[in-house]
Order: C-alpha cells, then sequence, then structure tokens
C-alpha cells in the first residue's frame, strides 16, 4: 500500500484588495502517495498556481491569506510551522521550480554561487563539498561542461540550459517532493521534452513525489499518475490519469479535452473552445462556477454549489448531474440548457 506524503484538507486562500475579497482557492483538498506524480490542470485563473504557493506558504504577505484547511507533509501541518521551520523545510523536503527560468535566478550573482549558497543554507556541508555537490547536480540535469557553468552568469545561458540549473537546485538536497510550476511554458518543445524527459528519470531515480502544474493534456498524459481538474478557485473533478482521460465525467474537463488538436482529425474544421469567461472570483461560492458556460446547466446549477462526490472509487465529481445516481451523457444538451 503506498504511503501518504501531501494530504491537503478544504484549503481557502483569499486575496484581499480594494476592490473586494478574490476566492482564488476554496476548498481544495486531495492526496499524493510518496513516489506518485500529480498534475493539475486549468486555464489561466483556476488556482492551480495560487494552490501550489500555498503549500509553501509563498504568498503576498499583504494581500495572500490562507483563511481554513489543513496541510499535512508525513504528519506535519505546514500551516503551524514557525517562520524558521519554513525556512528549514522549503528546498530541503520541497523544493519548486517556477514556469520562468530567467526570472526565478538571480542576475547578478553567477551559478556556482547562488547553487552553493542554497545547498549549504539547507545541508551542514563546507562551500568546498557544496561546490563539488553544484557540479554534479549540473552534470546529472546534462548541462555540458558544469565547471565552466558555475562561473556564468543565468544572463549567459539558454532559457533551457537556466531551466536545468533551476532543475539541478531543486533537486541538490534530494526533496521528498517537487512543486514543477509550468516548467517548460517558456521553452521552445524540443527542450520541453528533454526537460520532462529528465523530470521523469529523477523522479524514478529518487522515488520523488511531484506536483506538475500545466495547460499541456498531453504533458500530464505523459506524466501524471493521477490529475486533478480545477475552475475557478474548486476541485471540479479528480482522478488516475487512465480514468480521467477515458471516463471524464465534468462538462469542464469535457471542454478541455475537445480542445485538444489530434493529428487523426480527417476534418480541417475549427477548433473547438469552451465559450464565454471564468468567473469573477470575488463573486463565487453561490453557485455553480461553471454554470454560465455549461451547455448542460439546470436550475439547480445556479442555486447551490455542487458538492465533489466519489461517483467511483477513487473518481471525484463536483456537478449537480453527475452525483452517482444521475449520470450526465456527454454530447447530450438538456431542454433546460437550451
Amino acid at each position: 500500500m503506498s504511503e501518504t506524503l501531501l494530504r491537503v484538507s478544504g484549503l481557502k486562500t483569499y486575496f484581499y484588495t480594494a476592490s473586494g475579497v478574490s476566492k482564488a482557492v476554496d476548498g481544495v483538498s486531495f492526496e499524493l502517495n510518496r513516489g506518485e506524480v500529480l498534475g493539475i490542470v486549468g486555464e489561466s485563473g483556476s488556482g492551480k498556481s495560487v494552490t501550489s504557493n500555498s503549500l509553501i506558504r509563498l504568498l503576498p504577505p499583504r494581500t495572500g491569506r490562507i483563511v481554513d484547511g489543513e496541510i499535512l507533509f508525513e504528519g506535519r501541518n505546514i500551516l503551524t510551522m514557525s517562520h524558521k521551520e519554513l525556512l528549514e523545510f522549503r528546498g530541503k523536503e520541497i523544493a519548486t521550480i517556477f514556469q520562468d527560468p530567467m526570472t526565478s535566478l538571480d542576475p547578478v550573482f553567477k551559478i556556482g554561487k547562488q547553487m552553493v549558497e542554497m545547498i549549504c543554507a539547507h545541508q551542514k556541508v563546507s562551500k568546498k563539498e557544496a561546490r563539488e555537490m553544484a557540479i554534479h547536480a549540473l552534470k546529472r540535469v546534462g548541462i555540458p561542461e558544469p565547471e565552466k557553468r558555475m562561473e556564468a552568469y543565468p544572463y549567459e545561458l539558454s532559457g533551457g540550459m537556466c531551466q536545468r540549473v533551476i532543475i539541478a537546485m531543486a533537486v541538490c538536497c534530494k526533496p521528498k517532493f517537487i512543486i514543477a510550476d509550468e516548467p517548460t511554458t517558456a521553452l521552445d518543445v524540443t527542450v520541453q521534452a528533454q526537460v520532462l524527459d529528465l523530470l521523469k528519470d529523477l523522479q524514478k531515480e529518487m522515488n520523488t513525489s511531484i506536483l506538475l502544474i500545466t495547460h499541456n493534456l498531453g504533458v500530464v498524459w505523459e506524466m501524471c499518475d493521477k490529475v486533478m481538474v480545477m475552475y475557478a478557485g474548486n476541485t471540479v473533478e479528480s482522478a488516475d490519469t487512465k480514468t480521467l482521460y477515458s471516463n471524464p465525467l465534468h462538462p469542464y474537463t469535457w471542454g478541455l479535452l475537445d480542445s485538444i488538436p489530434r493529428l487523426s482529425d480527417e476534418t480541417k474544421g475549427e477548433l473547438r473552445t469552451i465559450p464565454g469567461t471564468p468567473p469573477d472570483l470575488r463573486l463565487t461560492g453561490k453557485c455553480c462556477n461553471f454554470y454560465n458556460r455549461c451547455p448542460y446547466v439546470t436550475d439547480k446549477c445556479c442555486e447551490s454549489v455542487p458538492p465533489l462526490v466519489e461517483v467511483e472509487p477513487g473518481h471525484f465529481v463536483a456537478c449537480h448531474r453527475q452525483n452517482g445516481e444521475e449520470r450526465l451523457v456527454r454530447g447530450e444538451v438538456t431542454h433546460d440548457a437550451e
């Protein structure tokens, strides 16, 4: 039986601004076992990055606040950690790979200095030992002439090379959990494939759990064991990858999957899209957030928030019309929705 590494329950992260309270994450729950890869997908603004930043409590101090929920990492509640404990926890237990490699590194310091400083902050080693560890990590992620790259500034390296440096820094302390927040967004297709292969190899080699945030559903199929679909701060569907792709149940998931272009399509028609735009996060929490874009909407969808229900073992859906008793048929638009 797999050991649970991370358990998130009822997480709510709000942003307090002059124009109102934005419910960026509004009651998200999930579990991740040791050695598993969980993918979080959804449109921009759905709460993916805020969820991951909440796990390491990396939020804007004046506006961002975790108002409710529990985040247990190996039984320890991250939300009750002191500032000192949190500084030691980040990087050593949980490492983060951000989506823009060019801004993740300090441009005024050499690569080697930044890596050595990070290693010394989390491990009791000398600077000489830390330098050797950094060179080994750079070599491990496929960077040629690592000793030479240690003396380079970030702006002297390409985007793909900088992303490899970020990954090398992430694995230096052998973390148990890696958050990869759209790690291939700023890279070209060839480098994307190399970075993903590298993450897979490291995950298998070190049995590291990975939380992968991405817009690319093809990457999710290739990388992830489980998938969580988010929309407007909520989880709308969650299942293992094969189940979600073969038997998706939420209308929003259908829309995401239908929008993927396929080489097998014989007709050269327009790409399918989800009409409309996501809701204002200051106004959510009173009904189904997807009701104004859903072709299957009924009166009940506009009256109450659908709970996240386990309709099959390990398959959770938040939809009034997919509650286990009632089963919505894909493509069958009701009279109420027309």
